[in-house]
């Protein structure tokens, strides 16, 4: 199970950043210093951050459909996001694909 983050209030944090001043050993960093030090910080291991405007959901394709876009490698699910991005700016074409399937002239594969 995944543990939620739990952030501070405003007043916890002001008594934990008092905590932490009044140790010797455990300086906080100035403003002047994250400024400084954050473009350097490397992220850890797992999940890349998210660009927010993306949604997960559950799609059903078919296997040989799969395997071709897995076969282009590293980062196929970007590939077909880019794709289906194009056919959308191309709402044309995809205007054609759905008139020739309404008139029953595409062939679906039969699961």
């Amino acid at each position: 199970m995944k543990k939620k983050l739990i952030k501070p209030s405003a007043k916890e944090d002001i008594l934990i950043t008092k905590a932490a001043r009044s140790d010797p050993d455990s300086r906080p960093l100035t403003e002047k210093e994250w400024k400084r030090i954050k473009p350097n910080i490397v992220r850890g291991r797992g999940r890349p951050v998210g660009s927010g405007s993306k949604e997960q959901i559950t799609l059903r394709i078919d296997k040989d459909t799969l395997k071709f876009y897995k076969s282009k490698g590293q980062g196929w699910q970007t590939f077909i996001n880019l794709v289906l991005g194009e056919i959308k700016r191309e709402s044309k074409s995809i205007s054609t694909i759905e008139k020739k399937i309404n008139k029953g002239n595409l062939m679906l594969a039969k699961c």
